[in-house]
Order: structure tokens, then C-alpha cells, then sequence
């Protein structure tokens, strides 16, 4: 039988090298790409609120998400021991259940509590909070999720 057939996945992945986690890399992109693919879409079809959303409430929460999960995961360095053995796609499923209840939460705050208890006026652009946060939240927690625990070592003791 031949080397490659002897091949497994395990092998292959672990023979391909994998960048580092680098936190402002990751919130870096976290901005930049919600922000250019909603602003795109906000200039392509015409929708103003769309783009500045784009720049504001849609890429910045990601960012915000994106080095708050990134930071909590790092643990200054030494991860949290049941973050490396637990299943990724249950590691990733809590911390996207956590970041989306926290995210619908203060966008229901925001766009809800705040004018009707304080003097602020209702801009239209409030409503979009209750909607921006969460899917924001959610899929910034998930790549960076996957992304950080895609760089670390799983350590079955």
C-alpha cells in the first residue's frame, strides 16, 4: 500500500500550518467584512440606513463581540481547561446562546426602555438595534469561536 493511502484527515490537517490567534487580527476582521459586504449591499440596492447601519451598529458590534469572546477565550494566555475539551460545536453553541441573549438584551434595552424612560427622542435607526445586535453577536461568536479553537491544542487528561 502506498504513503498517501495511508493518509488519514487527522494527519493531513495536522500537517497544515495554521496561524496563530491573534486578537486584533480577528476584531480587525470582525469590522471590516460585515461592514463591506452590508455596506455594499446598503449602495447596491439603494437602502442609506443600510449602509450607514453597516458601519455603525452592524460592524461595530461584531467587533465588540468579536474581542470580547476573543479575550474571555484567551484567558490572558493559559484557556480555561474545559474550553479545550469540550466539543467544539458545543463550546461554540453556549457561547453563541450567551453573546445573542447579552446582544438581544441590551438591543431590547436600547431600542425599547431608553425612550420611553429618558428624554432621548425615538430615531428609526433604534428600531434596526433589536435586529443588528443579536445576528451580529451571533455570527462574530461563531467564527471567532471557531477560529481560536481551530489554533489551540486539545489536551484529554
Amino acid at each position: 500500500m502506498s504513503a498517501t493511502k495511508d493518509r488519514t484527515s487527522r494527519n493531513r490537517a495536522a500537517s497544515r500550518p495554521s496561524r496563530p490567534f491573534t486578537l486584533w487580527r480577528e476584531v480587525l476582521t470582525a469590522y471590516a467584512a460585515p461592514a463591506l459586504m452590508a455596506g455594499t449591499a446598503g449602495v447596491v440596492t439603494g437602502q442609506q440606513d443600510l449602509a450607514v447601519a453597516a458601519c455603525t451598529s452592524i460592524a461595530g458590534t461584531s467587533a465588540a463581540v468579536a474581542f470580547l469572546v476573543g479575550t474571555w477565550l484567551r484567558h490572558g494566555g493559559q484557556p480555561r481547561r474545559w474550553t479545550t475539551t469540550t466539543p467544539r460545536v458545543a463550546l461554540t453553541a453556549a457561547l453563541v446562546v450567551t453573546a445573542v441573549g447579552a446582544a438581544t438584551l441590551l438591543g431590547w434595552f436600547t431600542a425599547q426602555w431608553l425612550p420611553a424612560h429618558t428624554p432621548i427622542p425615538t430615531p428609526p435607526w433604534l428600531e434596526r438595534l433589536r435586529i443588528d445586535l443579536p445576528v451580529s453577536a451571533a455570527l462574530a461568536t461563531t467564527i471567532v469561536t471557531l477560529r481560536w479553537r481551530s489554533t489551540t491544542t486539545t489536551s484529554r487528561a
